[in-house]
């Protein structure tokens, strides 16, 4: 099992850079947990798979990728590729882990359930879960009602997570191949949103000098990396908006969630900001961008106050007022 902190791109923030010139600059990041693949059965009891989900118990949401290119020379669990197989061989080891974790609350409460309403609701949703599990079914594509889904929030169960599906391919020439599309196929059947990345390039473009990857992406037909197009993805999927501090000492790029309200945000950068908070000023990024300074977007009547109530957007530069404890 591995873990790491990945940068977010965000094109803007070279735009800030050249603005305000400061010495440090600190994206938004990712943290991301790997662990090596499943086989069929290695979830049973206290087996491998079981422990090494346990290591995503605690993660918003889960990346699967998915062998998507022919090559004898690669080694691979199976003698041939087939997505399908392979994500319903990780989906069935998650159900599985899935099953006994509720098994286990449904036993911790069973006694507590016969005199207490409350709990014997808890016990009949998570039920209905398993049962659900046990026929094939995904917690996440259970449909769960909000209730249902507070009655099994503390089982961290691994296949309510949203899903994007990574088509792991030789070269950009495979993005079209049969094995692509059939994972496309089950991304889009069930909403979700499935990014190619080609490693060798990916390696390769990490290697390159800033100023040299944009001729080398033209090259391969792309605007941008697969590994920008894979993080922006998982931003979307974890319903994440980038919002920015910036001045002469730092431009920052921050993440809350989309519908976050400004006490709520201006929390992420400091906690005494939520709990202090008096006001926000707001200024848009494209805004600064196109007038050249903080003084001149104000001259133009677009720096805005906002209060409590305000929804923080997608590239918004802020400055908290608030009243420290």
């Amino acid at each position: 099992m591995n873990r790491a902190a990945v940068g977010i791109p965000d094109q803007r923030i070279e735009a800030l850079a050249s603005i305000y010139q400061p010495p440090k600059i600190t994206p938004a990041t990712l943290e991301v947990v790997d662990i090596p693949g499943l086989t069929s059965g290695s979830t049973a009891g206290e087996g491998r798979g079981a422990k090494l989900l346990a290591h995503l118990k605690d993660v918003d949401a889960l990346l699967h990728v998915v062998r998507c290119f022919e090559d004898e020379s690669v080694s691979f669990a199976y003698s041939t590729i087939d997505p399908a197989r392979d994500v319903e061989t990780i989906d069935l080891e998650m159900m599985v882990a899935d099953s006994q974790t509720l098994d286990n609350k449904i036993n911790r409460l069973a006694k507590k359930a016969r005199t207490d309403a409350d709990v014997a609701r808890q016990v009949a949703d998570c039920q209905k879960v398993k049962a659900a599990l046990d026929q094939g079914i995904p917690a996440r594509r259970q449909n769960l009602s909000p209730e249902g889904l507070a009655n099994v929030r503390e089982c961290h169960l691994v296949s309510l997570k949203p899903i994007l599906y990574v088509a792991n391919i030789k070269s950009m020439d495979d993005v079209g191949n049969s094995h692509v599309k059939a994972l496309r196929t089950i991304a889009d059947a069930e909403g979700a949103e499935m990014v190619a990345v080609c490693g060798r390039d990916e390696a390769e473009i990490s290697r390159l000098d800033p100023a040299e990857r944009p001729e080398f992406l033209a090259a391969l037909g792309l605007q941008e990396s697969s590994m920008e197009r894979l993080l922006r993805a998982a931003n979307r999927m974890l319903g994440l908006v980038n919002f920015f501090t910036a001045g002469e000492k730092e431009v920052h790029v921050w993440t809350c969630h989309r519908g976050d309200t400004a006490p709520v945000a201006a929390g992420k950068i400091h906690t005494d900001m939520e709990e202090g908070f008096i006001r926000m000023e707001v200024i848009r990024c494209e805004d600064l961008m196109e007038l050249g300074s903080e003084a001149a977007v104000a001259k133009a009547g677009k720096q805005r106050v906002e209060g409590r109530a305000y929804e923080v957007q997608d590239g918004d530069i802020v400055v908290v007022l608030f009243n420290p404890n």
